[in-house]
């Protein structure tokens, strides 16, 4: 469990919130909307209503008792901006800020942001992934060539083991786990047989996964 302070709630804010919350974290939420905190604070751990361009506000708030602070705020860049440099300079921890644009990223990286996340660009690389092919079902970026994709296992597949099919030596997949519905096989060992609605869970190079789903049906 970890204590996170979540600075705005719009859309992402609030659905980071929620998800956080879900997980057992202790979540404070702070916005300058009055009615959004009130409706909002008996489902958090704590709640202020602040305008956290104030540096005095934020000191109100002990910054470096969280383990993450998150600045959630989309539609106001030069607040975000002086909200990331002014917690560092409070004392954060470790500090996630929005951004919609490369530009963003590089000046919050700049003022001392830890890290910086694209809702918007993220949501739309894995729409684009998934339908760029019916076979992937899920898709995790881990850095600009390479992601985990949980996709269908080839009808040619079926009835063949691990070695057989070769998926790591034949088209760099490497093999995380196997999922048939609700069954979970981590870590197939080489004696695997592939049946009819298997999914893998593999890792590798983007570009070679959507490849090898596109031509293998």
């Amino acid at each position: 469990m970890k204590s996170v302070l979540l600075i705005g709630l719009g859309n992402f804010g609030q659905a980071l919130g929620e998800r956080l919350k879900n997980m057992g974290d202790e979540v404070m939420i702070v916005d300058r909307n009055e009615d959004l905190i009130n409706s909002l604070s008996s489902k958090y751990t704590s709640a202020a209503i602040a305008n956290c361009m104030n540096v005095d506000n934020l000191k109100t708030l002990d910054i470096p008792s969280f383990d993450a602070c998150v600045v959630a705020i989309g539609d106001d860049f030069q607040s975000s901006l002086e909200i990331t440099s002014n917690l560092k300079d409070l004392g954060a921890k470790y500090v996630v800020s929005r951004a919609n644009t490369e530009i963003q990223r590089k000046f919050l990286l700049r003022v001392g942001a830890d890290e910086v996340v694209y809702p918007n660009r993220d949501i739309a690389e894995k729409l684009a992934v998934k339908l760029n092919s019916k076979r992937v079902f899920d898709y995790v970026e881990l850095d600009a060539e390479h992601g985990i994709f949980e996709i269908a296992v080839p009808q040619r597949w079926y009835g063949k083991n691990l070695v057989d099919a070769n998926p790591r030596g034949k088209f760099g997949l490497n093999v995380l786990t196997i999922r048939k519905g609700k069954d979970i096989t981590p870590l197939p060992g080489p004696t695997y047989i592939f049946e009819e609605g298997d999914h893998m869970l593999v890792f590798g190079e983007t570009d070679a996964i959507i490849k090898f789903t596109n031509k293998n049906k």
